[in-house]
């Protein structure tokens, strides 16, 4: 697939992976529109990528989004790339009291429903494109689940489930809009500050290899370590649920 001369949109740009995306989008030709849901952060974001457009949107928010679906049609009816990245994150462990519920229902609204939501509503648009994709931002967890983020872990995993039931209808009805999963393994950002994110790769290396990857039609990104987790776990996936627990647990005590 190209990777120059897209519109994209990328949920969740204005820090972290989000952001990395964005500027490496804009460095390589691409028209790029940034939402998230804090104003002053996007816009100070949107500052560190050339042209870029910040459109503040909770993509939590029904209202909010059917906002931001009529601006795109409006202003940018050429939208050919959909990057699903916002998230949500609690560390915790599933002991009682945890209130395990309140949590994973905010992970699940906005790492799930939320990319569902969106990319129904903005397909019409896509389709008309010759050339588009989805890209959906899941996770190592989607594969191998750390204890640490069990809910987090869970909501990535649906996302994962999701993404290959897209693509696979997609192929049959909308072929010209191809279906993306970026899988990072942790990444050196704010958002994963709680789980040791300080001992993860840098924003940029998991934007260079998605890149990459969508140069040459790698539909599943397995960024980093998550390909070596991902053979482990087609190998021995007790194995590597214990390499993957006490590798995190080790970047939290540092």
């Amino acid at each position: 697939m190209k990777t120059t001369n897209h519109t994209a949109l990328i949920t969740g740009g204005g820090s972290g992976i989000g952001l990395a995306l964005a500027q490496l989008l804009s460095e390589n030709g691409n028209r790029v529109i940034i939402t998230g849901r804090n104003e002053q952060r996007l816009q100070q974001a949107a500052a560190q990528v050339p042209g870029a457009t910040a459109l503040a949107c909770d993509v939590t928010d029904a209202a909010a989004v059917a906002g931001l679906v009529q601006r795109i049609e409006a202003d940018f009816g050429g939208l050919s790339l959909l990057i699903n990245n916002a998230g949500q994150a609690s560390a915790y462990e599933l002991r009682p009291g945890a209130d395990a519920f309140r949590k994973a229902e905010a992970e699940i609204q906005t790492n799930y429903l939320a990319p569902i939501r969106l990319t129904e509503a903005l397909l019409p648009v896509l389709q008309r494109q010759p050339e588009a994709a989805v890209v959906n931002v899941s996770s190592i967890g989607a594969f191998v689940p750390a204890a640490a983020i069990p809910t987090y872990s869970a909501s990535k995993a649906a996302v994962h489930a999701y993404t290959q039931a897209l693509r696979h209808t997609l192929r049959q009805h909308a072929p010209s809009v191809r279906v993306f999963e970026l899988m990072p393994p942790l990444v050196d950002t704010a958002f994963s500050a709680e789980i040791g994110g300080a001992h993860g790769i840098p924003p940029r290396q998991v934007a260079e290899e998605f890149l990459a990857a969508l140069a040459r039609d790698v539909y599943e990104i397995h960024v980093g370590q998550t390909a070596g987790f991902y053979q482990l776990f087609r190998a021995d996936p007790a194995q590597a649920f214990a390499v993957m627990n006490s590798t995190l647990r080790a970047a939290e005590a540092q």
